[in-house]
């Protein structure tokens, strides 16, 4: 994989090194430099850095041309589909498909929810984290489906992310995990996330961050648990590695050890409910989203 080397002015002395990588490519949000972060994509001198790291004048930074590339923005795309569950001047919330990724993973890359959001609300572009993720207040992994919730304007965006980053938003989650697990319960371990692959221990480790998975009900299922679960921050492939480290990992989660089941394309996960105060209004915001066909399909097989 090609990569462009960026070296650090003298004026970027001391800098955070997303701030550095912002500013080397126009387009890149402080959001998407520090994925590139968590994935172990920016090196210095063949060690992976951290996004907050401080970075020296003359330091040779190694970034992989693709990364970079692939943060520009989607484009337009009316012909994919899209599920607007909930909508107002301020704000939408969307039922992602599984297998549509939220934004552009690589360059060029078609198909993703950005597109289906800029074809019918044009007055994304320019809100959000960056130009590859229009209004998306936070994310979900390509192959789980359920509810997004999207910025139509920069001061909506800024006053949901206040909430997300305080815990604010109840986003729950219908699971379908291999052995048996009882709720409620709750779950406190340590995340860090690095690579493709995001490592749980139960510990305290260099990199890892404190999470709380919440189980809140629990209904045995043959050899297996539909799981409702709650995680106020949800860090990156939290639900589905923290409990792969409990030792249940989800159903078709190869990633983390899942086990296959007939008829089912990818690991069982569907964003099933949020909750939040209207930023403008006030008002308390319910929207929920029942199961995809595939994954119901598979519960009637158990």
């Amino acid at each position: 994989m090609h990569s462009r080397t960026l070296l650090v002015a003298p004026a970027q002395d001391g800098l955070r090194l997303d701030r550095v990588l912002c500013a080397a490519q126009p387009g890149l949000g402080r959001a998407a430099a520090r994925r590139l972060c968590e994935q172990g994509l920016v090196t210095r001198g063949g060690r992976r850095l951290a996004a907050g790291a401080r970075v020296q004048a003359g330091d040779a930074l190694e970034v992989p041309e693709a990364a970079l590339q692939g943060s520009s923005g989607p484009q337009a795309d009316a012909s994919l589909p899209l599920s607007v569950v909930y909508e107002d001047a301020a704000l939408l919330v969307v039922d992602k498909p599984a297998g549509m990724p939220c934004h552009p993973l690589q360059p060029g890359e078609r198909g993703t929810l950005g597109s289906a959001l800029l074809a019918r609300y044009p007055e994304l572009a320019g809100v959000g984290h960056g130009p590859r993720e229009p209004g998306l207040v936070h994310r979900l992994d390509t192959e789980t489906s359920g509810l997004l919730l999207v910025a139509r304007d920069s001061a909506t965006f800024e006053a949901l992310l206040r909430r997300l980053r305080e815990g604010a938003i109840d986003k729950r989650y219908r699971a379908l995990c291999a052995a048996q697990l009882t709720a409620p319960a709750v779950h406190r371990a340590y995340l860090r996330a690095r690579g493709p692959r995001v490592t749980v221990r139960s510990e305290p480790f260099e990199g890892g961050e404190p999470i709380a998975t919440e189980l809140l009900r629990a209904e045995p299922l043959a050899a297996f648990t539909l799981v409702e679960a709650k995680a106020p921050f949800a860090r990156r492939h939290q639900l589905r590695a923290h409990l792969a480290a409990l030792g249940h990992p989800l159903a078709g989660d190869a990633l983390y050890g899942g086990p296959a089941l007939p008829g089912l394309s990818h690991h069982f996960l569907h964003a099933s409910e949020l909750s939040f105060t209207h930023p403008h209004s006030g008002e308390a915001v319910h929207v929920r989203a029942e199961l995809p066909a595939e994954l119901r399909q598979v519960l009637a097989q158990l």
